[in-house]
Order: structure tokens, then sequence, then C-alpha cells
């Protein structure tokens, strides 16, 4: 098992802001710089699916497995002899909103997709997540 972890502290945004942002699904595109295309099937829901291509990657289907209303949600992508998890957490601290998200992945080939993709997505959620805030602070 592999996990990869990112988490800011702020004042800039509400929890609620944060929520609708990223529950758009349909929308990441327009904060997430290396999301070429999202898009939810059904509502946002437990045992829904959505679709997500990066840039320069294959289109995937990702499966919405826990939902606690502005609170988190967790996702999960399925790869051959492997999955990766998405958790994405929103905690209301003393100091501000505790914004975290973990990407966990397991399985007989999860060194294989961290290289090929878990690690990429750490790396790049501190990026993420200021998109996020900035886009949040217009709802």
């Amino acid at each position: 098992m592999w996990t990869g972890s990112y988490s800011i502290v702020t004042n800039e945004v509400t929890k609620e802001q944060l929520w609708k942002l990223t529950t758009d699904i349909d929308n990441w595109k327009n904060w997430d710089d290396t999301v070429e295309y999202s898009k939810l099937l059904g509502g946002f829901a437990v045992g829904q699916y959505f679709m997500l291509k990066p840039k320069g990657g294959p289109t995937v289907k990702i499966k919405l497995i826990e939902i606690e209303t502005f609170k988190k949600f967790i996702d999960l992508t399925t790869f051959p002899f492997a999955t990766m998890y998405g958790e994405h957490l929103y905690e209301e601290t003393a100091q501000g909103l505790k914004i975290t998200i973990t990407m966990t992945v397991r399985g007989l080939l999860s060194k294989l997709w961290v290289k090929l993709v878990a690690k990429d997505i750490v790396d790049h959620l501190p990026q993420d997540i200021a998109n996020q805030i900035a886009h949040a602070k217009m709802l």
C-alpha cells in the first residue's frame, strides 16, 4: 500500500463554498489544469460514477464510495491489479478550514500505478488546492 497526502488550512473559503466547487465534477477542468474532461454520470451520490480524462492520459471511470456532505468524499479508481482511493476532507478548525486530499493505492501492481498516476496527482495537490480556493471564493 502507498499513501500520499497534502493539507492546508485557510480562512479564505468556507466548507460550503469548497463543497459546491468540488462536487461540481463536470466543471473540474475550469480550476484543475491537469483535467481535460470530467463528467458526472447520475447524481453526486454513493455508488454513482464519473468519467475523468486527465491531460495526456486515458479516460477513467471513478466510483463515489463515501460521502459526508460538507465534510468529505472518497472516490475509487480501479486499475488492473490495483485500486486507488481519493479522499477529499474538509475540517473546520480553530485556525480555519483544513483541506486534506489523500491518495491511497493498494494491490499487486500498486507500485506501477503509483509511478504512472498517483505520484503525479499528489505532486500537483498544492497547486490544485490553491486553484480550488481561488475559484471557490467566487461562489
